[in-house]
C-alpha cells in the first residue's frame, strides 16, 4: 500500500494560474451561503440506530484551512461553501437544512405544521434534520412531503419525516411530477448495479478525506450510507401552472421532464415570493451525463424550462433556492443568475452542434470549445459536478451515439486485446513504462494515464505500471476543479494501491423494491438471463394478480424473457403453470429473497399447473456483480 504522492510543479504552477485568473475577490457566495444562518447540527455526525456513522461533517474541517496545492483552489472554494452545515432561514416560513447530506432539505411552514421538501438520502439523515428545525421552530408535524425530482437524494429519508400510514390517509400527502415512482426505481433497478459501483468513483466515499484526499463532491460533501426509504407519490403534479394547497400554503408547479431528470419539477411559493428550482439551477455547471452512468439529458429543453422559469415566476419572486446549495436573494440578481445558467445549457448545446455539423467529433469539439467570458466567470457556472469537456461529449452522443464515423473506429479490439497490441508496438512493456515516465517528468499526464492503462491491461501484474499510473492519477485529481474528476482519478489511484474496494452503498432497499410495477420486476429479471444458456429453452407462465385484477404471462423462448398482460383469447399457447398471488408477494419471492415454500404454505401462493418449467428457468438467472473490476481488466 503506498502512499499519494506529492503535487509537482506543473500542478503548482497550474493552480496559481487558476489564482490568477479566476474572480476570488467576489465574496457574495460566501454571504449569501450564511445568511440566515440560526444554528448547527452539534456534533456534526449522524449515526444510525447501530450506531455506525451515517454522515460527518467534522471529516471535513481541514477545509477551514489555507488551500493546498493538491486541491484546486477554485474547488477547495466551492468545497469550502457546501461544507456550511445546520438550519437556515430562507424567507420568512421557508428554513433549509444544509451540509447534513449531499442535498438539502426544505421545510415550508404551513397552517398546522410543516411541509418538507426532498428528505435526503438516508432516513437518519432527514430524522436528524427534523429534529434540529423542531428545536428551534417547534414541534410541527409534518402536513406534506414534496419530490422534485427521481434522485435518491431527493426522497431517500422519507421514512425520517413521515410514515406511509400518515401519507395513505392524507394527513401526509405526497406530492411527486408525473413519472417520478417509474423513474425513481428504474435507475435503481436496472442498471442500479453498474451505476452503484461506479458511483464509488464517481463520489469518492471510500477515499481518505483530506487535501490529498476527498474533499466533496461539487454538489454537496458525499453521499449519506444510511437507511435509503421511499414513500409512494399520493398526488401527480401533471402539467404546469397545475396549483395545489397544502396545509394552506399555495403552490404554483412547473413540470420539467429530461432536464436534470427524466422526472422533475420546479415550483413557486406565490404568496411568499420564493422559487424553489429542483436542481435545474444550482450553483455548478451540471452533468449531461453523470459519470456514474444515467440516460443523456437534454440541454436544449432544460435552457427552454429556464426561460420558461423565469418568464413564469422569476420576476415574483425575491429569493430562489434549490435542493443543493444555497440561495440567491433580490428579485434583479436571481433573474441573471438563472438566465446565466439558461445560457450556459443554451450555448453548450448550440455550439457543440454547430461543431458537429461541421464534421468535429466528440474529443475534438470538447477541446475547442470554451464559454463566453460572462458565462464562464460566473462562479455558478464553473465545473464542479459536470465539466464542459464530458458534457460536449454528452451531447455528441445525444445526437450522432457512440461511432464518430472513422471507419477505424467501427470494430476496434476491446480492451485487453487492444492493450496488448500497443503495447507489443510500443516495444514491450518495459519500453511502454520507460516513455512514460518521460512522459510523466515533463507533466504530459493525460498521455501518460493512457498509455500506461495499456501496459495494466496487457498486464496486470506489472506493479511498476500500477505505481506510475497511480501516482500519475494523483495529479490529475489534484489538478482537477471538478470534484467527480477528481474523485474519479483519486480512486482509480487508490485501488491501484490497495486493491478493488466494491462498492460501499447496498442498493435495493426493501421500501424502493416494493414500490416497483409488475411490468418493472418482469423486466428486472428479464436482465439477468444468461441469454446464450437459455437459447433453446421454452417456458410459458401465467400470474394472477388477485390485488390488481390482470393476468401477466411469462414467456421464455430464444433467450429472451417476455413478459405482457395476457390477451382474452382462446386460441392462445396454454401457460405450464398459473401462479396466483398479489404484486407485494411476486417482489418478495423474485427479489427480496422471501422463501417460496413458506409463500405458498401461507396462502400467499398458489400453483396450478407443472411449476418444473419455471423451476428451470430460474436456474438461467445470474446476479450482477458489484464488485467488478475498473481500473483494471479483473
Amino acid at each position: 500500500m503506498g502512499a499519494p504522492t506529492e503535487p509537482s510543479e506543473y500542478i503548482v504552477q497550474k493552480q496559481q494560474r487558476a489564482i490568477a485568473e479566476l474572480p476570488f475577490g467576489n465574496t457574495v457566495d460566501q454571504a449569501d451561503a450564511d445568511r440566515g444562518f440560526i444554528a448547527a447540527l452539534e456534533p456534526g455526525t449522524v449515526r444510525d440506530a447501530a450506531g455506525k456513522v451515517v454522515w460527518d461533517t467534522e471529516s471535513y474541517s481541514f477545509l477551514q484551512g489555507t488551500c493546498p496545492s493538491s486541491v484546486h483552489p477554485s474547488l477547495w472554494r466551492q468545497c469550502g461553501l457546501t461544507l456550511r452545515q445546520g438550519l437556515y432561514e430562507v424567507t420568512e416560513g421557508i428554513y433549509q437544512i444544509r451540509g447534513l447530506d449531499l442535498s438539502n432539505m426544505t421545510l415550508v411552514e404551513g397552517r398546522t405544521g410543516v411541509i418538507v421538501i426532498d428528505p435526503l438520502i438516508s432516513e437518519e439523515t432527514a430524522r436528524a434534520g427534523l429534529a434540529l428545525y423542531r428545536a428551534h421552530r417547534g414541534d410541527k408535524p409534518v402536513t406534506g412531503l414534496l419530490y422534485t425530482h427521481s434522485h435518491v437524494d431527493h426522497f431517500g429519508g422519507a421514512m425520517g419525516v413521515t410514515t406511509v400510514e400518515d401519507a395513505e390517509s392524507g394527513r401526509c400527502p405526497v406530492l411527486a411530477p408525473a413519472g417520478f415512482l417509474e423513474h425513481a426505481v428504474a435507475e435503481n433497478v436496472y442498471a442500479g448495479t453498474a451505476m452503484g459501483r461506479r458511483a464509488a468513483y464517481m463520489y469518492g466515499a471510500a477515499l481518505p478525506r483530506g487535501p490529498k484526499g476527498q474533499v466533496g463532491a461539487g454538489l454537496g460533501q458525499t453521499t449519506s450510507t444510511g437507511t435509503v426509504s421511499l414513500i409512494a407519490p399520493t398526488l401527480d403534479i401533471t402539467h404546469t401552472g397545475q396549483e395545489e394547497t397544502i396545509d394552506g400554503v399555495r403552490i404554483v408547479f412547473q413540470i420539467t421532464p429530461g432536464t436534470e431528470a427524466p422526472s422533475e419539477m420546479n415550483f413557486h411559493f406565490p404568496d411568499r415570493r420564493a422559487l424553489c428550482m429542483a436542481e435545474n439551477a444550482t450553483h455548478t455547471l451540471h452533468n449531461l451525463l453523470t459519470l456514474r452512468g444515467a440516460l443523456v439529458r437534454d440541454p436544449h429543453v432544460w435552457a427552454k424550462y429556464l426561460t420558461e422559469s423565469i418568464n413564469l415566476f422569476a420576476y415574483d419572486a425575491d429569493v430562489v433556492f434549490a435542493s443543493h446549495h444555497w440561495p440567491t436573494w433580490d428579485t434583479e440578481r436571481l433573474v441573471e443568475y438563472l438566465a446565466l445558467q439558461r445560457d450556459l445549457y443554451a450555448y453548450l448545446h448550440d455550439q457543440t452542434l454547430r461543431r458537429l455539423n461541421q464534421g468535429y467529433v466528440g474529443a475534438e469539439i470538447a477541446e475547442m470549445l470554451q464559454l463566453p467570458p460572462a458565462v464562464d466567470t460566473a462562479w455558478a457556472n464553473r465545473g464542479y459536478y459536470g465539466s464542459v469537456s464530458h458534457n460536449v461529449k454528452a451531447i455528441y452522443q445525444r445526437y450522432m451515439g457512440w461511432f464518430d464515423g472513422n471507419p477505424a473506429h467501427l470494430w476496434e479490439h476491446p480492451p485487453v486485446e487492444s492493450a496488448k497490441r500497443h503495447v507489443e508496438f510500443m516495444g514491450g512493456a518495459e519500453e511502454t513504462l520507460r516513455k512514460a515516465r518521460v512522459s510523466f517528468d515533463n507533466g504530459d499526464y493525460r498521455w501518460t494515464a493512457q498509455v500506461l492503462n495499456y501496459v495494466i491491461f496487457a498486464d496486470p501484474s506489472n506493479a511498476a505500471a500500477k505505481t506510475l499510473l497511480a501516482s500519475t492519477y494523483d495529479q490529475l485529481g489534484y489538478g482537477a476543479e471538478n470534484s467527480t474528476w477528481r474523485n474519479f482519478y483519486l480512486m482509480g489511484a487508490y485501488e491501484l494501491r490497495n486493491g478493488n474496494i466494491g462498492t460501499p452503498t447496498t442498493p435495493n432497499a426493501p421500501s424502493m423494491l416494493a414500490a416497483l410495477s409488475v411490468d418493472q420486476v418482469f423486466d428486472a429479471l428479464a436482465l439477468r438471463l444468461d441469454g446464450p444458456r437459455a437459447w433453446h429453452e421454452k417456458a410459458i407462465s401465467d400470474w394472477r394478480f388477485t390485488d390488481e385484477n390482470r393476468i401477466h404471462r411469462l414467456e421464455l423462448r430464444n433467450g429472451v424473457l417476455l413478459h405482457y398482460d395476457r390477451p382474452d383469447r382462446d386460441d392462445l399457447p396454454q401457460a405450464d403453470v398459473t401462479f396466483t398471488l398479489t404484486r407485494p408477494t411476486l417482489i418478495g419471492v423474485l427479489l427480496a429473497g422471501q422463501d417460496l415454500g413458506a409463500a405458498v404454505q401461507s396462502g400467499a401462493l398458489a400453483i396450478a399447473g407443472d411449476a418444473q418449467g419455471f423451476t428451470k428457468l430460474v436456474a438461467l438467472f445470474d446476479e450482477p456483480n458489484p464488485d467488478f473490476a475498473i481500473v483494471t481488466p479483473d
